[in-house]
């Protein structure tokens, strides 16, 4: 019935497209946004159209600005000597909120996945190894996703900064705050046994 109108079904389509939405959820939202007035989805309108027209990559961190370079990397109260590497954008945001990292940021736009193509010529490899070889950074602190193409991407970093003779720390693994140990999965018991510290 709603394939006979044709901008209804065009619009579930672009919305199916997003991640994490199926084309239920995707009818809902054309649904939802049918019924809202014409101010409201206009204004939604502009504002993806701005984005897509105002923003851009930093030219040095990667990491999604309207002004070039973003306000982290021109931020002089932050350590240019310390450097975290995310795989996205995303990831910088999440950093960010645990107001525990007071460095600079390098965006790889991804992970090393062969099976899906991704190699690193498809990753910002070569301008993080420039910047390392400026030499004003001291560490280089890994937090890629700790998933197995995360975890790749890791030790391929790795392989290429230790003989730059720059510190390398990985975020360390660990069970949640407020979490039942019994509760929480084998593998990130084993993880955080292996990376106990003192107290």
């Amino acid at each position: 019935m709603l394939d006979s109108i044709p901008s209804f079904t065009r619009l579930v389509a672009e919305l199916a497209k997003f991640p994490g939405i199926g084309t239920k959820t995707a009818t809902r939202l054309a649904f939802f946004l049918l019924r809202q007035p014409a101010a409201e989805t206009e204004a939604l309108a502009a504002a993806v159209l701005e984005l897509k027209h105002n923003t851009r990559f930093c030219s040095v961190c990667f990491h999604i600005t309207e002004l070039d370079p973003c306000a982290l990397c021109a931020d002089p109260l932050r350590d240019p000597g310390l450097l975290c590497v995310v795989e996205e954008p995303q990831a910088v945001l999440a950093v960010e909120r645990s107001r525990s990292f007071r460095g600079r940021y390098h965006v790889l736009h991804g992970a090393l996945s062969p099976l899906d193509g991704i190699g690193p010529e498809e990753l910002k490899i070569a301008p993080l190894l420039e910047r390392l070889r400026q030499g004003e950074i001291r560490e280089v602190l890994v937090a890629t996703n700790f998933t197995v193409e995360g975890d790749a991407t890791a030790l391929y970093l790795a392989r290429l900064i230790h003989p730059l003779g720059v510190r390398l720390t990985r975020l360390a693994y660990g069970i949640p705050m407020g979490s039942e140990l019994e509760y929480v999965d084998e593998a990130t018991v084993h993880r955080a046994v292996e990376g106990r510290r003192e107290i």
